[in-house]
């Protein structure tokens, strides 16, 4: 049989147990802040790209693809941009209302889309519809901007 004392100083003490658990959850909050960290940095740089910059190449040709794929899987839409709606001047409200001059609330990238749409687009026979896409916690979360090619309706 062991002694009493053998068996105890075997066990890891409770101590050593607190300790272990607190630096666990040390690390995972250091894990947790890293991810909030470069989920900001990913935001701020999207924001940043959203209202500096102008549509390029790359993003025109991605809208390309998206609406060739539609039209080959026979549909007459395709989801060809998104964005939050509170990059709106209104937070999407004329948009999710379907209100008249819902064009006028948007801003960066997506007011130049429209643009685009209008200059190029529109005059080829296109349509574009705007709607919220989302609704996180019941408020409107992401417009998307819908290409359309749907035949006249006599």
């Amino acid at each position: 049989m062991t002694s009493p004392e053998a068996s105890t100083s075997s066990m890891t003490s409770a101590e050593d147990l607190r300790k272990r658990a607190l630096e666990l959850q040390l690390l995972e909050i250091e894990r947790s802040e890293k991810i909030k960290s470069r989920e900001a940095k990913k935001h701020a740089d999207f924001v940043e790209d959203f209202f500096r910059k102008q549509i390029g190449e790359a993003e025109r040709a991605v809208i390309k693809r998206l609406v060739m794929k539609a039209a080959a899987d026979g549909k007459y839409e395709a989801l060809i941009y998104s964005f939050p709606s509170t990059f709106c001047t209104d937070s999407g409200r004329a948009i999710n209302n379907n209100l008249p001059g819902w064009q006028k609330t948007l801003q960066g990238k997506a007011k130049e889309l429209h643009g685009l749409f209008e200059e190029i687009a529109k005059p080829q026979g296109y349509g574009l519809k705007a709607m919220i896409i989302n609704f996180p916690d019941g408020m409107p979360g992401d417009v998307g901007f819908f290409l359309t090619w749907e035949p006249p309706v006599d």
